[in-house]
């Protein structure tokens, strides 16, 4: 048996049906930005030094736990009551 016998898929792919091309590019538009392959191209594209990848890494940690925070603080708290 040879190894062409065997049909695989191999990365993301999307059917067309009906002709309806416009209804598949956007899944294939979807499952992209999910798998998350557009944002690891824009990232590759240059080289950045580590210094500078450990500095944006640490400075988006900083921006989620201030959008943490914020969220929580938005919320009502459960145990005190307000007068």
């Amino acid at each position: 048996m040879r190894h062409n016998d065997k049909f695989e898929k191999r990365g993301l792919s999307v059917e067309v049906r009906n002709g309806d091309v416009a209804f598949a590019l956007r899944k294939f538009k979807k499952k992209i930005a999910e798998d998350g392959l557009l944002q690891e191209l824009r990232q590759r594209e240059f080289f950045e030094k580590p210094s500078i990848k450990r500095a944006k890494a640490k400075k988006a940690g900083i921006a989620r736990w201030k959008k943490k925070l914020s969220t929580m603080n938005d919320l009502p708290s459960m145990g005190k009551k307000s007068r």
